[in-house]
Order: structure tokens, then sequence, then C-alpha cells
């Protein structure tokens, strides 16, 4: 039986802020268990919790992009549980008037353009760790507290590739809009997939499941693949899907179930009591809207219609914007936008990929790069040379002329030199002389390598190829 997926996402995406939500703790990664902790985030009696502003400003930051009305004042709520993760025994969290609210996104998936509904983007604080050792579970609050936005889509999704077209888009928008690293190795963006099915898009909605705290998004789609396998096959023997969340085990590639499916009555909500309503003026809004940058998919279209790059292309300099940043810096310093995109995309990932350093974590020198693609522009160094410079420059941050000028790699024009050592690689190398002229291609480009060893990475290849041609043809 054929059967119609309905899937929601809530994606927890976590601030990079330098201080936790409502106190002053660091919310940098990977402290000494329990040395980012207070009174405030660790729940102690008698403690008050500050809202921190800037969580505010990222959220209506990712609002506006995101097409939300933006709520003049919006509360925060207690999401009550017993859980070790959170030693306060609530959640501050906004259920009833959530900052931003119907928005939406625009993907392609198989070709074809959807919109995806957005529910809601909400402020709410992340939880502490639980890891569990053989000699039992201890707890790690050092992340209790960091400021979190959970963006809630509507039921609009129905497959995984939509699913992962919009967390795609959605990855890139937030690390243009500079509020999260969505380094999901680390925690930093996670995923809840709500999932049902049903016969066709007639039919009232099914029971769904939430599989929570995904965390790549290779388990996402693995995820919801084996969701889908298991609701049709308990629909399919008669039998009825529990509302549940579960566990995905990506090594297992399946699902177990964690508790029955809570809904807001079970949390007894009620308003913060400790914290005033947040009030977002017309002025606010708007100093925050002035200040949202250039995102990615403008960047293409303006990539695309002032240098006339391709779509490949500007998807490659734009997938980190860092990659896009220096793309810019190399064009304008040095005027010349395609040798800088064709160096970006090319030789410098290329050596990215070698070193296994992620486009957001390289740190080179535009003026560097810059004047290399000058030099390379005006003929003075070859593309061999242009190659084994930029990987100076990227392995060891080297200063490009001196470099040049150290290995002796500016263009040759020595036409008597270039004739010379033509000669002496025939005369060498005979049998390679008579293979080509009796048409193994494969031979003159064992010449012209020989050539290159004696000559070094600053002569013309054109210049060569010709010359090499002419003496062959005089043999």
């Amino acid at each position: 039986m054929t059967w119609e997926s309905v899937i929601g996402l809530e994606v927890h995406a976590e601030l990079m802020t330098k201080s936790k939500i409502f106190c002053a703790c660091s919310t940098e990664f990977g402290g000494e268990p329990n040395s980012h902790v207070c009174p405030v985030c660790s729940g102690m009696p008698g403690t008050l919790p500050v809202l921190n502003k800037n969580v505010v400003e990222y959220a209506v930051r990712l609002g506006l992009v995101l097409g939300c009305q933006i709520a003049g004042r919006s509360v925060f709520d207690r999401k009550n549980y017993f859980y070790p993760d959170l030693p306060k025994a609530y959640q501050v969290s906004q259920l009833y008037a959530p900052i931003c609210t119907d928005g939406h996104l625009e993907i392609k998936s198989g070709g074809q353009a959807k919109n995806i509904g957005i529910r809601e983007i909400h402020m709410e604080e992340d939880a502490g760790k639980l890891i569990h050792a053989e000699d039992g579970t201890y707890m790690d609050f050092n992340r209790c507290g960091v400021p979190l936005l959970e963006i809630v889509t509507q039921p609009d999704f129905r497959s995984g590739d939509e699913v992962i077209s919009f967390l795609e888009k959605l990855r890139e928008i937030l690390l243009y809009l500079g509020i999260c690293d969505c380094k999901m190795q680390e925690g930093s963006l996670r995923v809840d997939v709500n999932l049902s099915l049903r016969p066709d898009s007639s039919a009232p909605l099914g029971t769904r499941t939430e599989m929570k705290n995904l965390n790549s998004f290779k388990a996402v789609r693995r995820a919801i693949i084996a969701e889908e396998r298991r609701h049709g096959r308990i629909l399919e023997s008669g039998g009825a899907v529990t509302q549940e969340t579960r566990r995905w085990d990506d090594e297992r590639g399946k699902s177990q179930g964690l508790r029955s499916k809570e809904n807001a009555p079970d949390y007894r909500y009620f308003p913060e009591p400790d914290l005033l309503p947040v009030v977002v003026d017309a002025a606010w809004l708007a100093r925050i809207k002035g200040e949202i940058p250039e995102l990615a998919h403008k960047k293409r279209e303006r990539y695309r219609r002032l240098w006339g790059l391709s779509a490949a292309e500007a998807k490659i300099l734009t997938g980190h914007k860092q990659t896009a940043a220096l793309f810019e810096a190399i064009a304008e310093k040095s005027a010349e936008p395609l040798e800088a995109a064709r160096l970006v995309t090319g030789e410098i990932m290329h050596l990215a990929h070698e070193a296994n350093i992620s486009p957001e974590d390289m740190v080179l020198d535009a003026d560097k790069l810059a004047l290399l693609v000058s030099f390379v522009v005006a003929a003075k160094i070859s593309r061999g040379a242009y190659k084994e410079a930029t990987e100076a420059v990227f392995r060891h941050d080297a200063d490009p002329e001196a470099y040049i000028n150290e290995n002796n790699l500016w263009m040759q024009s020595d036409d008597e030199r270039l004739g010379r050592v033509v000669a002496a690689v025939l005369s060498e190398n005979e049998g390679a002389v008579r293979d080509y002229q009796n048409g193994k291609d494969k031979a003159f480009g064992f010449l012209v390598g020989q050539c290159m060893r004696k000559l070094g990475a600053g002569t013309d290849p054109a210049k060569l190829r010709t010359l090499l041609l002419v003496h062959i043809k005089q043999r």
C-alpha cells in the first residue's frame, strides 16, 4: 500500500552568544564538566535570571529573514518536568506568546519550489548533559542555560529529501546571520522529527511519533526512512501507531521507544514570574533589520549577474560565509573576479580538503593570494608556478614575491636557453621522439615533462610546446 508521509520539524539552534541566556556564565564548548556553572543556571534557591539582550536580537534577526511576524510583546513560560539534566526541575521557554510566528522558507526539492511554513520561533534555555558510565550516570551542567532558538515548522514536508533541503538552507541562513555555528557534532544544531502516515492527502492526519536530537543530516534522512517503514508495517498489519517519543540509533539503523509523547498540559506551563515581558519597539526592530547581512542566495545572484560565474562556482563560493568573504577580498584587491573565483573553487578548496581543514576554519591572507592572481593574469608566472606558490601561501603563509624569487619561478622568456634545453632533451630521448613521430601522443607529454625538469616551473608551457614541436619536425 502507498502512504503519504506528513513530517514536521523542531530545530534547536544554540546561539553564539558569549554568555548564557539568563546569567553571565560562558557558553564556550568543551570546558571541564561543571566549570561554566553559577547559582543562577544551576537553579539555586533565591537566584533571579537576567535576560541576555543578544538572544532577543538574534531571534528577531532570524525571524525577519524567515518572514515571520515579530511580536511587539512576548513572554517566557516555565515548562515543568523532572529530569536530572535540568537542576531547576523546569525549563524557561515560550509557549503562549513566542517572539516570532507565521513565517516561511522556500525550498527546492526534485526541481520543484515549495514553501515550508514556520509556525514559530521561540527562545529557551538548553538543558545539561548526562554522561552514562559503567559505575553510574554523571551530570555536566555546562550546557545548562545556553541560549537556544527553537524553530518549529508546520507539518508541510512529504519526504526526507524536502526535509534535507530545508535543513541545508536553514543552516546556511544561521551561519550567514552569525547567530549559530551549526556544528552538529557539538550539539549546536539538533533536529527533532515528527512523522505520521496517512493513505492520501485527503485523509485525516495519522498518529505521530517524535524522534529526538538527531545530530547529522545523514541521521535525519535515515531516521525518516526507517520510521516511515515502521509506521507502514504497523498500519498494514492492522495495528495502531502509538504516540511516543523515540530515540534514533544511527549505528543500528533503528529507533526505540523512550516515553509516551507529552502534550503541553503534561508540562504544566505557566508564565515565568521572574522575567518581565520582552518588548520590541519599532526603533529596535528597524535597527536589527538594517544590520542583517547579505545572505548566500543574494550573493549567488550577484556573482552570476556581475561577473558571469556559473551556478556551480557561485554555489561553492557561497557554501560558507568565510569562503565568500575570501573570494570577495581577492576579487576586489586583484580586480580579477573570474580568476579569483577559479583560485578559490579550485586550488584553495583542494588544499583545504587535502589538509582536512573545513572552509570556515581557513585563515588565509587575501592580499597575498590577490598578488598571485595579478602575477598569473599578467603572465609573469606560469600556471605551474602559480599553483606551487599558492600552496606555499596556504600551508606556510609564505610571502609570494619572495617565494617566487627564491625558487626562480618568474616566467622565463630566454628563447636561446629554451632552444638549448629542448635540443638536449630530444637528443637524450631519441626513443620517445620516434614514438611520438609514430603516433604515440603520450610520448610528447613525456618530452614536455623532461624539459620542464631542466627548466623549472617558471617556463611558459605554451612557448615550450610550440618550440618542442618545431624541433621535432626539423629532425
